[in-house]
């Protein structure tokens, strides 16, 4: 039994790396009712403090977190029924809408199992399926959260943002990625690079430039994969989100003054550096 699960564990079986891709669907179909409700949690919350402060009943009394209610069809509040949340299978046999109204179902939600199921395979392939593995895994799935969540609202919460840091310190105790030194200066100079651009932008321009989340998530990444990287996150970062900008800018005729979350490009920058930080890093100073 010992043997069979040190076998699954290891990298490079693709045994582990199927059962681990099928666990990423199931945690993606998660994922989506955290990339939905939680920025409604928020919100609920917050009219709720402000109705209290005020004296005023609380506008939200019934249950709502990430397990009730059920999930239900926003148009007719049909139920979902356990045979049609199946990952990715369920959306393509009900042909994207809703067995009830018809109404169309985002495909976002079945790209986001798949996204999860492909890079759970993916990592465990190559972490392997021990604590290194595991550890990853977590990580993934919390930007992919963030990505989602960011992109929708332009809020990263701090549910998922400091759980991320703290996290990133732990797994390093015992240097699964970085030396201890390293992770505890990469979450400090993390939070503290960010907060000066913030105010320094403010400083220059009168607006701000970017949020409070954006410094615990890079915060959060340095944790993770210590100081030494947060140079090609934030080169990485910035460069996909200005050409990201530009593009959208030119062909969408989005207005510049039109805000844009910049998560989704620290998230995609902190994945690659964990799996090719050494060959960026190469690569950066060579150019240097």
């Amino acid at each position: 039994m010992l043997q069979d699960f040190l076998f699954l564990a290891a990298p490079g079986v693709a045994l582990g790396a199927v059962m681990a891709g099928i666990f990423g669907l199931l945690i993606g179909s998660f994922l989506n009712v955290v990339i939905y409700r939680m920025p409604a949690m928020m919100q609920r919350e917050s009219e709720n403090y402000v109705a209290h402060e005020s004296g005023k009943p609380l506008p939200h009394t019934e249950r709502f977190n990430l397990m009730a209610p059920r999930s239900a069809c926003p148009h007719c509040g049909h139920k979902i029924t356990a045979l049609e949340n199946i990952p990715v299978l369920s959306y393509l046999a009900l042909r994207g809408k809703c067995s009830d109204c018809k109404a169309p179902i985002s495909p976002r939600y079945a790209i986001v199992e798949l996204l999860t199921g492909v890079l759970s395979a993916g990592l465990v392939w190559h972490f392997g399926a021990g604590f290194t593995g595991l550890a990853v895994l977590v990580f993934t799935y919390l930007l992919i959260a963030m990505t989602f969540i960011d992109a929708d609202t332009q809020l990263l919460p701090d549910d998922l943002t400091l759980p991320l840091l703290w996290l990133g310190l732990l797994v390093n105790l015992n240097g699964t990625f970085v030396p201890l030194a390293d992770a505890v200066i990469g979450a400090v100079a993390g939070y503290l690079v960010l907060w000066t651009i913030f105010w320094l932008f403010k400083a220059a321009t009168g607006k701000e430039g970017m949020g409070y989340g954006d410094f615990k998530l890079l915060a959060a990444l340095g944790a993770w994969l210590g100081w030494a990287m947060l140079p090609i996150i934030l080169l990485m970062s910035s460069l996909v989100g200005a050409v990201v900008g530009i593009a959208l800018i030119v062909l969408a005729k989005r207005g510049r003054s039109v805000p844009m979350p910049f998560g989704p490009y620290l998230a995609g920058a902190g994945m690659l550096t964990l799996l090719f930080g050494k060959q960026l890093a190469h690569a950066w100073l060579g150019v240097l």
